[in-house]
């Protein structure tokens, strides 16, 4: 159940509070009565939450988790994602008649609209209607809107918050609504091709030697140069996005044809080497969407983050790239959790869209391989600080239908306790996110 029905108060025991709510009233005295009461008039109210940074580690299950904090924090150590105090756990199933495990597309709509849908979908209902996604609501109340990914910003998770497709392929039709309609202020991953119309190479040239494959495809014109008239700072590359100002709070960081890495299996052409690292792109997200005081943010803002390496090098079952970056998910988690230090109005929610793989932790025992061909397992990894080392198994190549962790800390995250639906999500930011 996702909701908790509060038992109704007995009438005595109503009776009973009045009762001594009036013996109080009467023992303070006419002369001490303000300055007794001044303490709890005095109480420093609990800040609402103005801002939400939304993280995903996309194919992110508890067991993913666990692994990064043996190999990065240690037996007795702490990811920061696992610092904050607020956990619960987040459902997954999607509603689609052919499947009974979620896709990205179905379990990020879910979480920017409040249903579920079938998978492939972004942001549509199950007869193919738009949904309203919290990146539109959120601007239309006012607030500055964001994303950050290493996958393409066109992806499926950034997608289903700021468009709607009935196919999460269409990524030349998301990135052109961005545009004219949801409007996000900062846009930052990879994904150039769906910017640019075949045979127009942008910043990163056509069947580069890692992926032959990749080349710029879109169908909607030069988008690029369209999102430069409608305001938007463009960069890609690290230096570029250092120095950009984004005058008019705009801007747009394209740093690979297609994903910010090489998902593939071990030793076969996997790289993990992005053009931004995503903390620096959190960072450079956070300092925009604030204002740094040049612009200042009144309203607050909503930013997503994902981390797709975590999800695409599991399907590839590649356990030391998916280590990585889980590693670089964490100093992104770092970025946004020094932000709330400083913001208290302010809520970060870390979690994961599904978990992919069937990830799983054991002891190192070659006579204990469960797995064949692609599923074989990896290790060992060391255990950080000790002399000790675990084995990491694969199931499948697949996602599954493990729930999944949330973490949260901030205004309005002690409602991620228990396990809910991943609609829940859904539920506890647009209370934030349409608030005028």
């Amino acid at each position: 159940m996702d909701r908790v029905t509060r038992k109704p108060r007995h009438l005595g025991t109503t009776l009973a509070a009045v009762a001594a709510t009036a013996v109080v009233t009467m023992v303070v005295s006419p002369t001490l009565g303000a300055s007794a009461q001044a303490p709890q008039a005095a109480a420093k109210k609990a800040p609402q939450a103005k801002n939400v940074i939304f993280i995903n580690g996309d194919g992110m299950g508890p067991a993913a988790r666990e692994a990064a904090r043996l190999y990065l924090a240690g037996l007795d150590g702490e990811l920061t994602m696992d610092k904050l105090p607020v956990a619960g756990q987040l459902t997954t199933s999607p509603h689609d008649p052919k499947a009974v495990i979620t896709d990205s597309a179905a379990a990020a709509s879910a979480w920017a609209t409040g249903e579920k849908t079938y998978n492939g979908a972004i942001s549509v209902d199950v007869d193919g209607n738009k949904l309203a996604t919290l990146g539109q609501q959120a601007k239309a109340a006012g607030k500055r809107t964001g994303l950050v990914t290493t996958a393409q910003v066109t992806d499926a998770s950034p997608a289903a918050f700021f468009s709607n497709t009935a196919d999460r392929g269409q990524q030349d039709e998301i990135a052109r609504q961005y545009l004219d309609i949801a409007k996000p202020d900062v846009i930052l991953g990879g994904g150039e091709d769906w910017w640019l119309p075949k045979g127009t190479a942008g910043a990163f040239p056509d069947k580069p030697a890692e992926d032959p494959s990749e080349a710029s495809k879109g169908t909607k014109g030069n988008l690029v140069a369209k999102a430069k008239k409608k305001g938007y700072e463009y960069v890609s590359s690290a230096k570029q996005l250092g120095k950009a100002k984004a005058k008019d709070g705009k801007l747009l960081g394209l740093f690979a044809n297609e994903e910010m890495f090489q998902q593939k299996p071990e030793g076969q052409g996997d790289v993990y080497k992005p053009v931004v690292d995503l903390a620096t792109m959190t960072t450079k997200a956070l300092d925009t969407l604030d204002g740094k005081g040049k612009s200042k943010n009144k309203n607050g803002f909503f930013l997503m983050v994902e981390e797709e390496g975590t999800d695409e090098f599991a399907h590839a079952n590649n356990a030391e790239k998916t280590l990585e970056s889980m590693r670089q998910l964490e100093r992104a988690v770092a970025v946004a959790r020094s932000y709330v230090a400083t913001h208290p109005d302010t809520l970060l929610v870390v979690t994961a869209d599904h978990e992919t793989g069937g990830l799983s932790v054991e002891e190192n025992d070659p006579a204990d391989e469960t797995g064949s061909g692609q599923s074989t397992e990896d290790g060992p990894f060391p255990v950080r600080n000790s002399d000790k080392s675990f084995t990491i198994d694969w199931t499948t190549g697949q996602h599954t239908s493990v729930a999944v962790p949330v973490t949260a800390e901030g205004p309005s995250s002690d409602r991620f306790n228990g396990k809910h639906a991943n609609t829940y999500v859904h539920t506890v930011l647009s209370d934030i996110l349409t608030r005028r």
